[in-house]
């Protein structure tokens, strides 16, 4: 048995929810935050045989995106004076983060 954690953007967790269901997995989902730009993501936890998994990370790459986005970067100038200006950053956000691990036991009660 595996264990599935999958990070993946808010912004498509809906889709991975709904494909990982449709395909007859379940999973716990979790909020989650991180990344340097401190945005929302969705934590997915997926219990599969091991002959299952390239099935789900499939699934999850299907309906996780990668996107370009414009964030304002606070950049200090004008020597240390206090003043700051927001620098626009084109930054890629989306995706998915995937960690397979081996389980020893697993159980729903």
């Amino acid at each position: 048995m595996k264990l599935i954690y999958a990070i993946v953007n808010n912004d498509d967790s809906r889709e991975v929810q709904s494909g990982i269901t449709r395909a007859g997995f379940q999973a716990t989902k979790l909020a989650s935050t991180g990344g340097f730009l401190m945005a929302g993501n969705t934590t997915f936890l997926i219990c599969s045989e091991n002959d299952r998994v390239d099935e789900i990370i499939g699934i999850i790459k299907q309906h996780s995106h990668k996107r370009k986005e414009v964030v304002t970067s606070a950049a200090e100038s004008y020597g240390g004076l206090g003043y700051s200006s927001g620098v626009p950053v084109e930054v890629f956000v989306g995706g998915a983060t995937i960690f397979v691990t081996d389980i020893e036991r697993f159980e729903k009660v």
